[in-house]
């Protein structure tokens, strides 16, 4: 079964093309795309990996599916599938229209395994890279339920707004990083490059100089001499943070250490107070029982002491317990929370109740988000104008000791 690639017009004009479309000639390539209420181009259907349509590909490059591939694809077949399309012929369409390569390789893969009796949770439990736990078992629930259509939708709009609450926690942290990044540039310039000339000059008028002064010029020898030491040193630390992190051991006291930091612990337990909220109310509204959805919110939680707590609870229902009882002994999740989700127990309406608490943590992330720029911001430039203005001071205290000198 040979690939081509295509490009065609619909019925109303509007070009579009593809680059997986499974055929065993050209001639029925081109007779599959009539079937779709395509009008092939001409000359813009040709076999794929032949002549100058073989492709080259760079390992790291092109690889990866985004969230909103994911996102507008779940969409398209939400789409498709509400007008009543077979779930093969849609898969057939989302391969071949998809931007991303990966994502229309992917599908393709699910559309031959769903061919063959397999059901779409089940070839999508193939690729856990690109469909997580949350996704599979969400759509499992769809197809039990016979509202795929719903549950696709539900999923798309989950993926967008895990997205924008992602995006809004890294979005505080790229400007102070930023200005740090620069900061540490500028010290590293002035130690390597400016510290030296003085040193030469202040070493050769033959004088004593000041403490801070000769400290500073001590700095910058080392600095030039060991360089190599220190960027060791760096990558050294590094690595074995992120050795250890990687140990179960080290993950939780890691994790827990985050979430005790003065200001981005509080930041840190309230985004995971909206994730795990969003993804219960998610799951128990689409039909997913509570003890697998406790299971998969705790595999998706990100943070291992958030993921205890959580399992905790799975086992505490699981013995005829509440949910809220582990929550409020663990300390992470706010006694609100906590009330909330006993009341929403007792009601009946745990899934309603969760989606009004992930509704409210999202606009405190919002708020802790704007709070930690507002802080970090005058804190750092103080920080970076106490060292900076302390190496110009330092430099220049034996030029001004030596104007006061000559005054007197």
């Amino acid at each position: 079964m040979a690939t081509f690639v295509w490009e065609g017009r619909t019925a109303q004009g509007r070009v579009v093309k593809g680059d997986n479309l499974e055929a065993p000639s050209l001639e029925a390539a081109l007779a599959r795309l009539r079937e779709q209420r395509i009008r092939p181009i001409p000359n813009r259907v040709k076999q794929k990996g032949k002549g100058l349509d073989k492709e080259i590909s760079i390992p790291g490059f092109g690889d990866k599916v985004t969230t909103k591939d994911l996102s507008l694809a779940t969409r398209q077949l939400a789409t498709m599938i509400d007008a009543g399309l077979p779930i093969v012929q849609c898969l057939d369409i989302l391969a071949e229209q998809s931007e991303s390569k990966l994502l229309r390789t992917t599908i393709g893969t699910i559309k031959k395994d769903v061919e063959g009796g397999c059901t779409l949770a089940d070839a999508l439990r193939k690729h856990p890279k690109i469909f997580d736990d949350l996704y599979v078992n969400m759509v499992e629930a769809g197809e039990a339920g016979g509202i795929l259509n719903t549950i696709l939708n539900r999923i798309a709009l989950f993926i967008e707004k895990a997205n924008r609450l992602k995006k809004k926690v890294k979005g505080a942290m790229i400007y102070p990083c930023a200005i740090v990044g620069v900061a540490v540039l500028v010290v590293a310039v002035l130690m390597i490059f400016v510290i030296p000339v003085f040193a030469e000059l202040y070493g050769s008028m033959g004088k004593a100089l000041p403490a801070p002064t000769q400290i500073c010029i001590n700095i910058s020898n080392w600095f030039v001499g060991y360089w190599y030491v220190l960027i060791a040193a760096i990558t050294g630390i590094i690595s074995g943070i992120s050795f250890y992190y990687k140990t179960p051991h080290g993950r939780m006291k890691i994790d827990g250490i985050m979430l005790r930091m003065p200001i981005i612990g509080d930041l840190l337990r309230k985004v995971a107070v909206a994730r795990f909220s969003q993804n219960m109310a998610l799951l128990l509204s689409s039909g997913v029982p509570i003890l697998d959805g406790l299971a998969i919110t705790g595999r998706t939680a990100g943070n291992k002491v958030v993921e205890k707590a959580i399992m905790e609870s799975r086992i505490s229902i699981s013995q005829g317990k509440t949910v809220a009882e582990p929550l409020r002994d663990s300390k992470i999740f706010p006694p609100l929370v906590c009330q909330m989700v006993a009341v929403g127990e007792s009601t009946g309406g745990l899934d309603t109740m969760l989606k009004k608490v992930a509704e409210l943590y999202e606009e405190e992330v919002d708020d802790a988000v704007n709070n930690l720029t507002a802080m970090m911001e005058p804190m750092i430039m103080i920080v970076l104008g106490v060292v900076l203005g302390g190496l110009v001071i330092a430099m220049y205290l034996p030029i001004f000791q030596m104007g006061s000198l000559v005054g007197g």
